[in-house]
């Protein structure tokens, strides 16, 4: 080969050359080193188990990979830290650091930390004109600079290109771009023209394939030297578990797409098939699929995969579990969430062993063993687990009747050796979505839960764990007032002499407010549990013989340690006094705004709400973190880990809004107030007629050392300062109806269901707060007439004006809620009521205040100071001690300040 034909080659490097010569017909990228794509990998590094993490590599490179890629784009991770690390560390083993490395990240900062670690030429994946072109061309240069080639994802202003023409029109583009002006080498560009899946029953999605392998062919015909690349697993997503068939889709796509021109792929080399080795009958409808070539291809493939199962998958279809012995039956329907046969079988248990107690404590939690592990392993999901449970429940409800002795938790817990865990939301709270999750993962673990239910004051707790000789006790709560409600319960513990370890969660709960506020006042072990993953080893090391006592002296000691740090930084934090803080507000230009009068001044009151119409404004990404699947929706659908169960998930949740509207299983009712009002200080006064002495709302301000320029915030920093303005609020719930339903669920032992009703009422709920606050915008108060947004611009907040809530960040006071709900006459209109703690009942409603003001924003308030405790007291005519109760939280320890600190 000539030395100018060698110079229109692509050269990439580790410490050895690679060149895209005519001879090398396709190039592995290894894509196990990425923690978005390999679960294994991400905790392996999330753990700081890097050595680990260098085999995973090591095993891509000997399997074939010619290219390690190494994604860090992780929400708990220290990007940019960790690649630095890992990068430094491939560069210390000849074996894996002979291969060139594809830097890969959507966050520009990890991009360049991986280029300035990479030996030799390695390429960055990826940069795109979604932003616009001046990004775009600096980017473009920086990579440059630093010798690399580039990966352009065929992504614009306009959204990811998902057709022929649109991929090549964006090629083209970026190609002249970077040619033209960035003076990019040709060799160097890689496109990436965006391979999705194909067979998902979506007519839209027909032509993925097809599509990717003419846009293909286009840029090497029309783009000189350009390279195509791909991540390949994505074309096989609806085939998710079915790794014969997923295999042979990735063969088949590869084997067409390497002919059409496509240079390298993002694949796992380690597990191709050999194109000549797929099946001819199976290659025959894979390809009916990748070229569209009838209208039944994905049926045919989709029926036709039922039978090319990998061995583990075959007996979900053909049911041949059912001749294994009976221990092997119940494990097989724990794990599947099989309840069809579990009585049967349950009573063909208890013939055997002749004691029904053997039964639970033998194959049934044996069975839930093999779920707590898989689980634990990452190999079943929360929405499989929690119907594993079911079929638990209805097995030990089966027994119950064959019990010499029952107790009130569903077995005799006299002669149980199974641990018990008592779990309770604490007094003033009515949340449990959480706390049952928890209480069915740690089921799933051998324990014996007894949940006391919501708004539990805490001698009943300290009474019903010392009655059944509970093992640990498990406190949740969501709003902040909880976390009072917690110390005082472990007070309490303390005073009455118990020993028991104490687990704290939920959502307002946090590691340092458990180790500043609650473990002083308890002498026996108190644990901050962040998930229900976590509970499992938790509970099994405070309750170990082996562990405990260590355990204890070892949460103690890095609680106080805790306690120790945050102190020395409360001390080096400067707080500008009250005076300080309101002395700096919010600069608006009032001189020239006038406030907007309302449409409809008063109360607008809706005794039903269309559930059908608020579906439409859910926001689906919170209701797949409440069963621990993470992923922004509709992303999280598609997601190689959990996409296949998040679509099992999101189809049975459409199925359940279904019946709840046409069955009308819960009615949604709300109030909306708009009132004018006079500023006072940091008070609002509302000048409504139907009291002698007004309605005040007494906000907080930020006191926090600011920068020159940077404000100390309040929300009536947002209301004109003198000239009459207007406020709004509202109160909207989709509970009603609820608890019927929910009996119903759990008479059947049914917590998938019933999970799955809670979680869909708050989503409703939510979504009734989204629509309110558009016909408000648009029609009641009417600032915004002209609006037109789409659901995903509402969840983004892309509209004027703001809803903050009481009890978060902007507003952390609960107490300001009962002045909320006077005056909107809440109860009456809507029937929501408050606790003493100020927690809305039904659970599934929603209330807030309406700031029209443009320049508006949501923000956090972070710590309070002394004075203002005292300057809030006089405001609201309560005592010191009183203000510091309700503001307590708030005194120690911000919620939403460690969120930003970290």
């Amino acid at each position: 080969m000539s030395k100018i034909q060698q110079s229109n080659l692509l050269k990439l490097s580790g410490l050895e050359p690679l060149v895209f010569s005519p001879e090398i017909n396709f190039v592995n990228i290894g894509e196990r080193t990425n923690v978005t794509g390999s679960k294994k990998f991400a905790r392996l590094i999330l753990n700081g188990q890097y050595d680990e993490a260098l085999e995973i590599a090591l095993d891509q490179v000997r399997g074939g990979a010619q290219i390690l890629d190494v994604c860090m784009d992780e929400g708990m991770l220290d990007g940019v830290a960790a690649m630095q690390k890992f990068l430094n560390l491939i560069a210390s083993e000849p074996e894996i650091s002979r291969i060139p490395i594809m830097i890969d990240s959507s966050r520009w900062e990890i991009i360049l930390a991986g280029l300035k670690c990479i030996q030799g030429k390695g390429i960055v994946n990826s940069i795109s004109l979604k932003n616009g072109e001046e990004e775009f061309i600096h980017q473009a240069k920086t990579i440059k600079k630093f010798g690399a080639a580039v990966v352009v994802m065929a992504f614009d202003e306009g959204g990811q290109a998902d057709t022929y023409q649109r991929r090549i029109d964006i090629c083209k583009r970026s190609y002249d771009i970077l040619v033209k002006i960035v003076s990019f080498n040709p060799q160097d560009i890689i496109f990436d023209p965006n391979i999705f899946p194909v067979a998902t029953g979506m007519e839209e999605h027909r032509k993925n394939a097809l599509d990717f392998f003419h846009a293909t062919q286009w840029i090497k015909q029309n783009l000189p030297g350009a390279k195509v690349s791909g991540g390949v697993s994505n074309v096989s997503f609806s085939f998710r578990g079915n790794n014969p068939v997923r295999e042979a889709m990735h063969a088949a796509f590869l084997y067409h797409a390497i002919q059409h021109g496509m240079d390298m792929g993002i694949v796992n080399p380690t597990m191709l098939e050999v194109y000549d080795d797929i099946p001819k009958d199976l290659l025959k409808k894979v390809e009916d699929v990748l070229f569209d070539r009838s209208d039944d291809a994905t049926e045919t493939l989709l029926a036709f995969a039922e039978t090319v199962k990998s061995d583990e998958k075959k007996e979900t279809v053909t049911e041949t579990w059912r001749s294994d012995p009976v221990e092997k039956r119940i494990e097989h329907a724990l794990v599947k969430g099989v309840i069809d046969y579990i009585i049967e079988d349950t009573e063909e248990a208890r013939l055997k062993y002749q004691n029904p107690l053997k039964v639970i404590e033998g194959p049934l939690m044996d069975g839930m063993n093999v779920v707590g592990d898989l689980f634990g392993e990452g190999k079943m999901f929360l929405p499989q687990v929690v119907k594993s449970a079911r079929v638990m429940k209805k097995a030990v409800a089966y027994l119950e009747p064959f019990m010499p002795k029952i107790g009130d938790i569903g077995f005799n817990a006299e002669q149980s050796s199974i641990k018990k865990i008592l779990l309770a939301t604490v007094k003033g709270d009515v949340h449990d979505i959480g706390k049952n999750i928890v209480g069915v993962v740690l089921a799933c673990n051998s324990y014996q839960i007894i949940d006391l239910g919501v708004m539990v004051d805490a001698q009943k707790i300290i009474d019903e764990a010392v009655k059944n000789k509970v093992d640990i006790i498990g406190l949740s709560g969501l709003i902040t007032p909880s976390l009072d409600e917690m110390v005082y319960v472990a007070s309490e513990m303390e005073r009455q002499g118990l020993k028991i370890p104490l687990l704290i969660g939920g959502a307002t709960t946090s590691r340092i407010h458990t180790a500043v506020k609650i473990d002083p006042v308890y002498s026996g072990m108190v644990i901050h549990v962040t998930d229900a993953s976590k509970s499992v080893p938790i509970a099994g090391e405070a309750i170990s013989e082996e562990t405990k006592e260590a355990y204890h002296q070892e949460i103690k000691e890095t609680y106080r340690k805790l306690r120790v740090d945050h102190e020395a930084k409360q001390q080096v934090k400067q707080m500008a006094t009250y005076d300080e803080a309101k002395a700096n507000p919010v600069f608006i230009d009032w001189e020239h705004y006038e406030p907007i009068v309302p449409k409809k001044p008063g109360l607008t009151v809706f005794k039903e709400l269309d559930l059908s119409i608020l579906r439409k404004y859910i926001d689906w990404t919170p209701f797949f973190n409440t069963w621990m699947l993470s992923g922004k929706f509709p992303k999280i659908l598609e997601d190689e880990i959990v996409g296949q169960e998040a679509k099992k998930l999101f189809a049975d949740a459409n199925q359940m809004l279904d019946q709840i509207i046409k069955k009308n299983w819960l009615r949604a009712k709300a109030v909306v107030g708009i009132f004018p009002v006079l500023r006072e200080g940091d008070d609002l006064i509302i000048l409504e007629s139907k009291r002698d002495h007004p309605y005040k709302f007494h906000f907080l301000r930020q006191q926090g050392k600011k920068g020159k320029g940077v404000p100390n915030r309040s929300l009536v920093d947002y209301i004109h300062p003198e000239k009459t303005d207007y406020l709004g609020g509202f109160a909207v719930t989709a509970g009603w109806g609820i608890e019927t339903k929910l009996k119903e669920f759990q008479e059947k032992h049914d917590d998938y269901h019933d999970i799955m009703l809670k979680a869909l009422a708050d989503r409703l709920a939510e979504a009734g707060a989204e629509y309110l606050h558009e016909l408000v915008r648009k029609d009641i108060w009417g600032y915004s007439k002209q609006e037109s947004l789409d659901n995903d611009a509402l969840i983004k907040e892309e509209y004027f004006g703001i809803r903050p809530a009481p009890g978060y960040p902007a507003c952390p006071e609960h107490s300001e809620k009962k002045t909320l709900f006077n005056l909107l006459e809440v109860e009456k209109n809507t029937g929501i009521t408050l606790t003493d703690s100020f927690a809305m009942y039904p659970t599934s409603s929603v209330s807030g205040f309406y700031f029209a003001h443009p320049e508006s924003k949501y923000f956090g308030l972070g710590k309070i100071g002394e004075d203002q405790v005292v300057d809030y007291a006089h405001r609201k005519g309560v005592s010191k001690v009183q203000a510091e109760r309700w503001l307590s939280p708030n005194l120690a320890y911000s919620p939403s300040l460690e969120v930003q600190e970290n």
